[in-house]
């Protein structure tokens, strides 16, 4: 009984981590589902306890759930070394953001407010979590994997995908590549997945109606909206030893919507 049981902890201390923002709903949610399902514990970080929990009652006993607001680096600072606590971090995938509605009133104070929460909710909520984590990625093979946006390749216009929204995600392709420079020599990859339409997420708010659901569906080639799963099986196949040779890449999850460049 005391081999099993020393055999079973040793076999605890093997299992991989992964740690996923914005981890509650939507794509970040489907993407901790996938990462369980291989066998992961999964860290799920988010703003809103509530949502964290019931997540990780859904999907089982291989989720921790962490409150945080990842625009804060005290609370990330908190957040890192409860995580470390796990060991060794093999996939972190940053994938929190928000589009920020564009204020209504058009003076320049409310129009660079709106441009700092965009900044703060896309870019420095995923530069706060890396920073934090960096020590703690496995070397080597660990995976560092972020969710931009099709907006970032096309830019942005209108309420659904304002400018503010496209420049913070395209901040993260430039600052991606100087990562995967950084950590390519500790065998460290540095990946960014480009979603298009997902229609299954909060992102879209109360504005989503059946005619914009349409026009999205329309202009991709394959005739249909994407689903947080098939961003969480493009996430699957960078964590896995299979894409050890994928870094640096911009990689479009959009239909078609958005072609290769």
């Amino acid at each position: 009984m005391a081999e099993l049981e020393q055999g079973q902890g040793l076999e605890q201390e093997r299992r991989r981590t992964a740690v996923v923002s914005g981890g509650g709903t939507g794509i970040g949610r489907a993407i901790a589902a996938e990462l369980v399902g291989q066998g992961y514990r999964v860290v799920i970080l988010g703003r809103r306890a509530e949502v964290l929990a019931r997540t990780a009652a859904e999907l089982g006993a291989g989720v921790v759930p962490i409150a945080v607001d990842l625009t804060v680096a005290a609370r990330v600072t908190e957040a890192a070394r409860a995580i470390a606590a796990l060991g060794p971090v093999d996939v972190l995938v940053n994938n929190a953001g928000a589009v920020i509605t564009p204020p209504a009133d058009a003076s320049l104070e409310a129009l660079a407010d709106a441009w700092r929460r965009d900044l703060d909710t896309n870019l420095l909520t995923a530069v706060l979590l890396t920073t934090a984590l960096a020590d703690q990625l496995r070397r080597p093979g660990g995976r560092l994997i972020l969710i931009s946006s099709a907006a970032a390749q096309r830019g942005g216009a209108g309420a659904h995908s304002a400018g503010s929204y496209a420049a913070a995600k395209a901040a993260l392709h430039g600052w991606a590549f100087g990562l995967a420079r950084q950590f390519g020599p500790d065998g460290i990859t540095v990946n960014v997945l480009a979603p298009g339409y997902v229609a299954e997420t909060e992102i879209f708010g109360e504005d989503w109606t059946p005619g914009f659901h349409a026009d999205k569906i329309a202009a991709t080639l394959v005739g249909r909206a994407g689903t947080p799963e098939d961003v969480a099986a493009a996430v699957s196949y960078l964590a896995s030893p299979a894409a050890g040779y994928v870094t640096g890449q911009i990689i479009g999850i959009n239909g078609g919507a958005v072609l290769g460049r």
